[in-house]
């Protein structure tokens, strides 16, 4: 459908939404190897229509920004827990569309299918998208799972009852964990795996929290909307 028709949404046409794409998500173990990692983020208050939004490209093995892509919008959709992708996925898409090359893989700020339909906004990307995508989250949203030990790369299930998806991980050494779910076009395993590669010294794994950085420089007019590339000293791979 066409995303800016997400404005005029109801929450039961939302929810409908939501099932339809489910459909187009897989949860198969990735196989194509990873060069490139972007990193999604937005900003946007609760009460504001306007939305900054943007993703960053790293390269995957050394986790060094060579790209980023950068979008200003407006969103009329509610704020309805669980429902907030319809808010910011059309911003995403737009960033992503700009990008001459798409990434491998993209780490988004929130959940993928850590959600009462499955269908975070690391999902939702995902299967618009048709992409591999993961959901790196601050909060938890949905299920249940026992505190990882307080130390880096500790981990444990975040569960539906008997049903595993996605992981609270501690990222630093005495930090609040971060909850990691597949989105789309991965395992389990693999999002777990992506996100750990990618933790570095802070709390936020490295592609989200360059995202959240880029955004707020957008936000803040210090740097400018569009896809712009960024010097290299070494080759991509």
């Amino acid at each position: 459908m066409d995303l800016s028709a997400y404005d005029t949404l109801d929450i039961p046409s939302a929810r409908a939404v939501q099932e339809t794409l489910r459909k187009n998500i897989t949860l198969m173990p990735m196989q194509q190897e990873i060069h490139t990692i972007a990193g999604a983020d937005i900003s946007l208050n609760r009460f504001s229509e306007v939305i900054y939004a943007g993703l960053v490209v790293l390269r995957y093995h050394d986790l060094q920004p060579i790209a980023y892509s950068l979008v200003k919008g407006i969103t009329r959709f509610p704020y309805v827990p669980g429902f907030l992708a319809f808010r910011e996925v059309p911003a995403l898409m737009r960033a992503l569309e700009q990008m001459p090359l798409k990434p491998d893989a993209i780490m988004v700020d929130g959940h993928g299918i850590a959600h009462p339909r499955r269908m975070g906004i690391a999902a939702h990307l995902g299967s618009l998208a048709g992409l591999p995508t993961l959901g790196c989250a601050k909060k938890k949203l949905f299920g249940k799972y026992t505190e990882p030990e307080n130390t880096k790369g500790a981990h444990e299930p975040l569960k539906d009852k008997e049903e595993t998806i996605g992981y609270a991980l501690r990222t630093k050494n005495r930090v609040k964990e971060v909850f990691i779910s597949p989105g789309n076009m991965m395992s389990l395993e693999d999002s777990l795996r992506i996100a750990m590669h990618c933790t570095g010294s802070y709390r936020l794994p490295e592609p989200t929290r360059r995202a959240h950085e880029y955004v707020n420089l957008l936000r803040t007019g210090q740097i400018p909307e569009g896809y712009h590339e960024l010097p290299q000293e070494t080759p991509l791979f």
